[in-house]
């Protein structure tokens, strides 16, 4: 878990520390910036009048800062910015088949954010982390698409987190048992990768006939997504 001269490095604390499997924990906040940007969906953790909630929604990070966004109604999201929350994002990578089942495992890449979040009310800001969420989801889509009237915006709940306190874990390669009693098994073991990838555009049977999509939407086609 050490790092190179002049790498950033995540700062630790209580809730950061890596106890177990501290191998694939890292502080370098290249790791965590990397995650973020692969992904856009991310798991809000909060706890609601004494009840643990865990939502899905779109976020975007401009590096310093996490912003997501849901129904201004969302008690998950109206009750965020008085409590601690802890935002996950999570990329599987394949499925490590070992010899046995107890070594079986996953290659992944996460991160976990810690902090109480704020709620965004300056009408600029709010734009501004709209646009960075909505760039981060879809590149192009900002200009594209018409841009929140005041009522959605009104009706829209934003959140910013600093990205101060975040834990980080990857694991990469094949099984841990090639080298111990298991291998005499004869039992293929290794790694089951998983590679997700945008689809074919399916257009809204509303459209207008002769309405083309975008470049910046069928140049995704078939690129890899994570």
């Amino acid at each position: 878990m050490s790092l190179p001269p002049g790498e950033r490095r995540l700062p630790e604390n209580d809730r950061t520390r890596h106890r177990r499997l501290r191998e694939q924990g890292s502080l370098d906040r290249a790791d965590l910036d990397a995650i973020l940007a692969a992904g856009f969906l991310c798991h809000l953790g909060v706890v609601v009048d004494g009840t643990p909630l865990v939502v899905p929604t779109v976020y975007g990070s401009d590096g310093g800062t996490l912003y997501f966004h849901g129904s201004a109604a969302s008690r998950s999201l109206t009750a965020s910015p008085r409590a601690t929350v802890c935002v996950t994002v999570t990329h599987v990578d394949g499925l490590v088949l070992a010899r046995s089942v107890f070594e079986h495992g996953v290659n992944y890449r996460s991160a976990m954010v810690f902090g109480i979040p704020r709620a965004v009310t300056e009408p600029e800001e709010k734009l501004a982390g709209l646009r960075l969420l909505t760039e981060h989801t879809a590149p192009g889509q900002w200009d594209y698409a018409r841009r929140p009237s005041r009522k959605e915006l009104a009706a829209t709940t934003l959140l910013a987190l600093p990205l101060d306190e975040a834990s980080v874990k990857i694991r990469t390669g094949p099984p841990d048992d090639g080298d111990g009693p298991d291998a005499a098994l004869g039992v293929w073991a290794g790694v089951l990768p998983l590679h997700a990838a945008w689809g074919a555009l399916q257009p809204d049977p509303a459209l207008p006939p002769g309405t083309e999509a975008p470049p910046h939407l069928t140049t995704r086609v078939g690129t890899t997504a994570g």
